[in-house]
């Protein structure tokens, strides 16, 4: 689905990622692991094209994207979903994702399935995004891009900072729609847990660079901690 190779990349004169080779396969999630710092967001906007590699290729189903703008790999299914629970804070709930379904033939109906996802979303639909919790807004962060029907959502740290009872819903969440087929994850988390029982592959990065990877499931977990621990 995804090939990211031997990409180098940075801020400025500042490099970050350093010839890393990550693959999301087609229908499935991997996860990206690793300590602050480690250029795992810098992986995501680097895929996303908000920052240009210095090196290395970018394939989408075998199409060369490495040069394309954000919007055209949005126009091409790709979704990305930042840290922060970002929303527009004055409009309300149902006016985010309204936003992003304006000009969609099928607007109504994938707005309808993001909330069948985030009940709680059509719950809230007139209260201003602003002033729902940090839950709640990354609740709506995913649910907007879901909107836009992806064929490949990328997720950063999507239970960071968030209230343990919503964590478990956003979990469930991801591996529901990673079971559900037809839908590809590259999904940067902290909780190792989590991340494992998701993911098909994972890879740890450590100071711009994989230092470990292999198959994801829950019996790869103990590996990953220990590579964490080093």
């Amino acid at each position: 689905m995804l090939e990211l190779s031997n990409i180098r990349a940075g801020y400025d004169r500042t490099p970050v990622l350093h010839d890393v080779t990550v693959s999301v396969p087609k229908d499935g999630v991997a996860a990206v692991l690793g300590h602050n710092g480690a250029g795992k967001s810098t992986l995501l906007r680097t895929a996303m094209g908000l920052i240009k590699p210095k090196g290395g290729t970018i394939l989408l189903d075998g199409e060369n994207i490495t040069r394309l703008a954000p919007h055209q790999r949005v126009a091409r299914g790709m979704a990305y979903v930042p840290q922060g629970q970002q929303s527009f804070p004055h409009l309300t709930t149902a006016e985010n994702l309204q936003l992003v379904a304006d000009g969609r033939k099928d607007g109504k109906e994938a707005i309808a399935e993001a909330l069948d996802l985030f009940p709680v979303l059509g719950e809230l639909s007139g209260r201003r995004a602003g002033l729902l919790s940090g839950g709640q807004r990354q609740q709506l962060a995913i649910a907007r891009a879901l909107v836009t029907r992806p064929r490949l959502l990328l997720l950063d740290e999507p239970t960071e900072g968030i209230q343990p009872s919503v964590v478990a819903e956003i979990e469930e969440t991801i591996l529901t729609l990673a079971r559900r087929g037809g839908l590809s994850v590259l999904l940067v988390e902290q909780h190792v847990g989590f991340a494992m029982r998701a993911a098909q592959r994972y890879y740890v990065l450590e100071a711009g660079r994989v230092t470990s990877d292999g198959a994801g499931g829950t019996e790869s977990e103990q590996a990953v901690r220990a590579a964490l621990s080093v």
